[in-house]
């Protein structure tokens, strides 16, 4: 009796997925830049604490998405030149980035697009916005080989029911295996 008790709390206490019974994924908030803190990004970003767990054999289990932080860094209308606002951010972002949790990790930098406009536009123009954020990075000693600047367009909304929505026009890091 105490080791089938014993059993099921390691089963809770690794967060085994026993009966094949997904924990539904949420997607992160989109960050404004008034909220991105240093330390905000380090959780996001850094690895996970891997641990070992109790798995039933023949089950296959989902791969963990990649850790990845959104965040809204505002640009001019039409353009790919950042804001005050968005360069304040991103020191903070660089500050992260040198942290000792994040120095050695390398990151692919998604630009987002809304919906408005023509598609082809706006894939050229959320790669343009991730190549500046790229740069800037770049420019304030974060080394270039650590940074791979994706242009994503207007297919992986954040808020597809508001096209329109600010959230949907923003820069992704998310961290790749080295």
């Amino acid at each position: 009796m105490k080791r089938s008790r014993l059993a099921f709390l390691c089963v809770m206490l690794v967060g085994g997925n026993l009966f094949g019974q997904e924990n539904a994924a949420r997607p992160a908030a989109v960050l404004k830049e008034e909220q991105v803190t240093e330390q905000a990004l380090i959780d996001a970003l850094a690895s996970p604490l891997e641990t070992r767990g109790i798995r039933v054999i023949g089950t296959p289990q989902p791969a963990a998405p990649p850790a990845s932080a959104s965040l809204l860094i505002t640009f001019t209308t039409n353009s790919a030149h950042l804001t005050p606002q968005a360069r304040k951010a991103l020191d903070v972002v660089v500050r992260a980035f040198m942290s000792e949790q994040l120095a050695s990790r390398h990151f692919r930098i998604e630009g987002h697009a809304d919906p408005r406009g023509n598609p082809e536009a706006n894939l050229k123009l959320s790669r343009e916005r991730a190549v500046a954020v790229r740069d800037y990075l770049h420019a304030k000693g974060i080394d270039n080989d650590r940074l791979q600047p994706v242009g994503k367009g207007d297919q992986e909304l954040a808020k597809p029911d508001e096209p329109a929505a600010p959230e949907n026009r923003r820069v992704t890091f998310v961290a790749m295996n080295n």
